[in-house]
């Protein structure tokens, strides 16, 4: 086949093509982590405290250790070393020595030959506890007094974000105090892994990861064996949404591994798995918007306080993401963000899908309705109004490039159809659904819109690469290319983008995705929507210096490409290595007053319900939405990521919570955490709007965070527009908007005009 286009190749950049895992994933014959096996294996449980802050007085293993079948009990008094681990902070132990900080924290972790045994005798363990003071509410945690749940604090990040004139003054002020509640991830595959010892002393681990050496660099000094006696291979990923970012049983699968010199699977069970890895951060937050009688914005002040939990992970990032873009998508010349990380007794939040945005997004939203309400003004004429184009600022100083004008995506989304009236006869059409609740009576429709955005890559300086290998082979006289990343696919459709890149770049049909490994440098995170730009960005790079050594060769020839079968050029393989680097960014300064991101992604979402007034029950009727993809590499497969970021949206505004009493999950269950159906999803209307970046390849932004950002407040508005309620929390619940319900927070702040004086100095 040549370079040139005699033969129509199938699946190219901008075509609706298959994806490869498609059907084994959806017959049940793909390989997740959790259906992994080796012969004689054993399989790992994990001790773990029943008390959300507790001193541990005694750990007696001996029982456990003395059970039939059981190969290994270990203890913090077993570990090679007594390193911590974490994703941005290292403040976690491997397992708990003295101090437990969350219900849920691993005490020991057990090795037995039967699932069964490895799990009684876990239970066989005895721990005996002194109970501590806990403090559960992340705003209690910051007042003076409050118990510690760190030697040094409860505060695991504080960026305070000046911009302008934090003071200026406006004809019309609107306020409001605003709750997240926490929510999970909801991957269906839970966490598991096998580890299996090597014969240099060293193990081999496969696991379902967001991050290979991110994971790497974290289990190697905890294991106190060197990088390369770790090697890391992805396996199955039964989705992830930034649950996966953290350490979850990893480095305990390589103890157990090590300690028993033989294989090791664990597999959590769904209520472990809500214990075991990080959620979103559950947010109290307190606005202030200004603007002209014409509508233009004067400033926003804002305090955002983010429950981090008991360990840092990824809660710095989040930190700063919810106030660089705590004043949503729009022209604010004067802004003051307070955001805070605090350290609670909760278990732990790190890396959700909007990574922050999605706090501030409800809570700026909100306030741009409530502050067109009081002009008297159009809520989608006002934002239109004071959107960002090409050249204007955000409230860091950095200006806005590559994105198309976001008054157009609001035009565009406001203009596209809306559903038809309530169909009364149809139970399922109703709120309620086949409960059979009403036929309409006490029906209202509502319609709200938002708009929301965030970066792209990673920020403030980080070094964010991707490396790839592509190899070009002749195989049976047909070229073939091998592709080779570090890129974890967790259903988001890497591998599809990488054969996409490469059969686009070097014209062959066969184009081969291996299966990511520490093999290989790192491809960075499956997160922050960067995958096709990064790893896109590589192989279309290594790619380009595969093509241009066929050149070599053809020239060498005296032929052109165009003129010759790629089969001619093969008598020896092409293999080219390439690491990709966006362009630098700036470090996180005191006041964020820089250009800290790379790109940013733009969209805007209208929302249609039904609301039954009577009972304060919700149907979703529609929605709408218009996104700048940049390019879409593959048209369904960017729907297919807006359907699914929705989900997760509407699944935040009216059902979806991890309720928690005293730091203990009390619906730590898929039938008692809430997660929309097919028959809670609406109608999804996709527009894309494709506005390519100049930096990325073929012009792709990302695409998988905006939908999850705006369309929890363009819901929630739209239950507003429907009932007059303020609803001021999601998730929204029936009393809510039966009874007027504005909060369910324990804690209430009133210190005038400026709710930080109540919280920090």
């Amino acid at each position: 086949m040549s370079v040139g286009t005699r033969t129509r190749l199938r699946g190219v950049v901008g075509e609706s093509a298959p994806r490869t895992d498609a059907p084994p994933k959806t017959q049940g014959s793909f390989l997740y982590a959790s259906d992994l096996a080796r012969d004689g294996m054993l399989h790992g449980a994990t001790v773990r405290s029943p008390h959300a802050h507790a001193q541990i007085v005694r750990v007696d293993a001996s029982v456990a250790r003395a059970m039939p079948g059981v190969a290994a009990v270990l203890t913090n008094d077993d570990l090679p070393t007594h390193e911590l681990f974490g994703l941005m902070q290292k403040d976690q132990p491997v397992l708990a020595r003295t101090e437990v900080r969350f219900v849920g924290e691993p005490v020991a972790i057990v090795a037995a030959d039967d699932p069964e045994v490895a799990r009684l005798a876990a239970l066989a363990v005895a721990v005996e506890y002194e109970p501590l003071p806990i403090v559960t509410d992340p705003v209690a945690a910051l007042v003076a007094g409050a118990p510690q749940v760190h030697t040094h604090g409860n505060v695991i990040s504080d960026v305070r974000l000046v911009h302008g004139d934090p003071g200026a003054k406006a004809d019309v002020v609107v306020e409001g105090e605003y709750e997240i509640g926490m929510q999970d991830q909801a991957a269906l595959g839970p966490e598991a892994g096998l580890a299996i010892p090597d014969p240099d002393g060293g193990v081999t681990l496969h696991i379902a990861t967001q991050w290979l050496h991110e994971d790497l660099g974290q289990i190697a000094p905890c294991l106190g064996l060197p990088r390369e006696k770790v090697r890391l291979v992805l396996a199955g990923v039964g989705g992830a949404f930034g649950a996966r970012e953290d350490v979850t049983l990893q480095i305990h699968l390589c103890l157990l591994a090590l300690a028993t010199k033989k294989p090791v699977r664990m597999v959590y069970g769904r209520e472990e798995s809500f214990y075991g890895h990080v959620h979103r951060h559950p947010a109290r937050m307190w606005y202030a918007h200004g603007a002209k009688r014409d509508g233009t914005l004067v400033f926003v002040r804002a305090t955002i306080v983010l429950d981090g939990g008991a360990y840092a992970s990824s809660s710095p990032a989040v930190v700063a993401n919810a106030a660089c873009f705590g004043a949503g998508p729009y022209r604010v010349p004067n802004a003051l963000i307070h955001s805070i990380g605090a350290y609670t007794d909760n278990p732990p939040t790190g890396a959700m899908r909007g990574f922050g945005a999605v706090q501030t997004c409800f809570a700026y939203e909100s306030q741009m309705d409530k502050l067109a309400k009081a002009l008297g003004m159009d809520p989608v004429a006002l934002r239109a109004k004071n959107a960002l184009v090409d050249g204007d600022v955000i409230i860091t100083s950095q200006p806005v490039e590559g994105s198309e004008p976001v008054a157009n995506l609001i035009d565009r989304c406001n203009a596209l159809p809306t559903p038809g009236p309530p169909d009364t006869t149809d139970p399922v059409a109703m709120p309620g659904g086949v409960g059979n609740i009403t036929r309409g009576e006490g029906v209202r429709r509502g319609v709200g819109f938002a708009a929301g955005f965030k970066n792209v890559c990673y920020s403030h300086g980080f070094d964010d690469f991707s490396t790839a290998r592509v190899r070009l082979v002749l195989e049976r006289g047909e070229p073939v290319a091998y592709v080779l990343t570090a890129a974890a696919e967790v259903g988001q459709g890497i591998v599809l983008v990488c054969e996409q890149i490469a059969r686009t770049e070097l014209a062959v049909q066969r184009v081969i995705v291996e299966t990511p490994s520490t093999e290989i440098d790192s491809a960075g995170s499956s997160s922050a929507s960067r995958q096709t730009w990064m790893t896109g960005g590589a192989v279309l790079a290594a790619c380009r210096e595969v093509k241009t050594e066929l050149l070599r060769r053809a020239t060498a020839r005296k032929r052109s490409l165009a003129e010759l079968d790629i089969a001619e050029l093969l008598d020896e393989p092409i293999e080219r290595l390439v690491k990709h680097r966006h362009r630098p960014t700036e470090s996180l300064d005191p006041v964020t007053q820089n250009h800290g991101h790379v790109a940013f992604l733009f969209a805007a979402h209208r929302a249609t319900v039904d609301v039954d007034v009577e009972t304060g029950l919700v149907k979703v009727v529609q929605v709408a939405t218009t996104q700048d993809v940049g390019k879409a590499i593959n048209p369904v497969a960017v729907v297919g990521q807006l359907e699914g970021g929705i989900a997760q949206g509407l699944g935040l505004a009216v059902m979806e919570e991890i309720l928690l009493r005293d730091g203990k999950v009390r619906n730590a269950s898929f039938t008692d955490y809430l997660l929309p159906t097919m028959l809670d999803m609406p109608p999804v209307i996709c527009d894309l709007v494709e506005h390519p970046h100049p930096d990325a390849p073929y012009g792709a932004k990302g695409v998988g965070e905006p939908p999850t950002i705006s369309s929890t407040p363009a819901i929630v508005a739209a239950i507003r527009a429907a009932t007059g309620r303020e609803l001021n929390r999601v998730p929204v619940r029936p009393d809510d908007i039966v009874f007027g319900t504005v909060a369910r927070s324990g804690w209430r702040i009133a210190a005038g005009d400026d709710p930080r004086r109540a919280i920090l100095p």
